[in-house]
């Protein structure tokens, strides 16, 4: 019986451009959703590898950081490893360019060898949008489904919440919008009309203004330290989507039932979650992850705000990442780069 097992090989090299990215994604968002549900389903069945994010920080530009995010997906079709880096430079804004930019690297889980480099804001910002999307369906099970939405920051992150949000079905009688810059407001007020989905839009002076008025409160923007910390606002128990992490005060937090994506993640660098930790001394104002939800282990009470807390995992860029690789790999459209891995003989 031969039992010759074939050598490795190095696959190819190949750079994915953002303008693939984004022709593949667009129209989409139910399907990049499930990838991302499904993601999660293989995270909590522990087959994943998904380590502390680690966080680049300046002396000279604290506003600024680079994070890099490693991670290692299992599955008979996703199975792949790589890595994030992601770069939040606020003041880029400023002048007209994008606050983040990242790439994203695939490596082949035989040889450990990268197969691929691709633009990678728009991958994370279609990972963060599909977990937001997720979040809403599941959190809102069970309570009357939010007719008003509001978003508290409105930059590419809210737009892409907003796209998948009705991408996969939800609609909205009213939409709130609220930033600290009115020209932000106002080209995303402007988006949102020009989609013909947010029905009538309201630019809010304040947060607290958006979130009394809205059923699903939406946070997405830069802060590094909460700002939201009356609990009142939110005693007509909206849904909230916390997907900056930092805005809400401890307090909040612990009026609401908490729903986060990973419990050790989410309790790190500061977010709100983790201030309440640190405040309390224990983690059991967690009420559990989005999978317990979606595996009927935790039903969210509709008495209380549910507010959704995601740290953000590596996994997700790497399926998203994965899923777009295939299908630009489908098309015959890689842009291979010839002889990127020149000395492939161990003995040269």
């Amino acid at each position: 019986m031969n039992t010759t097992v074939a050598a490795p090989v190095v696959p190819p090299f190949a750079v994915v451009s953002g303008r693939q990215v984004k022709e593949v994604l667009k129209g989409r968002e139910s399907e990049v959703t499930k990838v991302v549900e499904a993601t999660y389903r293989l995270h909590a069945a522990g087959r994943t590898v998904n380590p502390p994010s680690s966080f680049l920080r300046f002396d000279d530009r604290p506003t600024s950081r680079i994070i890099a995010l490693a991670a290692s997906l299992g599955g008979d079709e996703t199975r792949v490893d790589g890595l994030k880096w992601i770069a939040s430079f606020p003041a880029n804004v400023r002048s007209g360019l994008p606050r983040a930019s990242a790439v994203l690297i695939l490596n082949d889980p035989v040889t450990g060898y990268p197969f691929a480099c691709m633009e990678s804001s728009v991958i994370s910002a279609a990972r963060t949008a599909a977990s937001a999307a997720a979040a809403a369906d599941r959190l809102s099970r069970g309570r009357p489904r939010p007719a008003r939405i509001g978003f508290v920051g409105t930059g590419l992150i809210a737009r892409y919440i907003h796209t998948y949000l009705t991408g996969t079905g939800w609609s909205f009688e009213h939409t709130g919008v609220h930033d600290l810059s009115a020209e932000s407001a106002a080209g995303f007020r402007l988006y949102l009309e020009q989609t013909g989905a947010a029905g009538p839009v309201t630019v809010h002076e304040d947060a607290e203004g958006v979130i009394r008025s809205s059923d699903l409160v939406v946070f997405a923007t830069v802060t590094r330290r909460p700002h939201v910390t009356e609990p009142s606002w939110f005693r007509h128990n909206p849904l909230v989507l916390h997907i900056s992490l930092r805005d809400l005060a401890p307090r909040i937090l612990l009026s609401a039932t908490n729903i986060v994506d990973d419990v050790d993640h989410v309790l790190r660098e500061a977010t709100s979650p983790h201030l309440t930790e640190q405040l309390v001394g224990n983690r059991t104002f967690l009420h559990g992850t989005l999978e317990d939800v979606v595996a009927g282990r935790v039903t969210p009470p509709a008495d209380r705000p549910v507010i959704f807390s995601p740290f953000g995992l590596g996994v997700l860029d790497l399926a998203v990442g994965k899923y777009v690789y295939d299908a630009v790999a489908r098309s015959g459209e890689l842009m291979l780069v010839d002889r990127f891995f020149d000395e492939l003989n161990r003995y040269g």
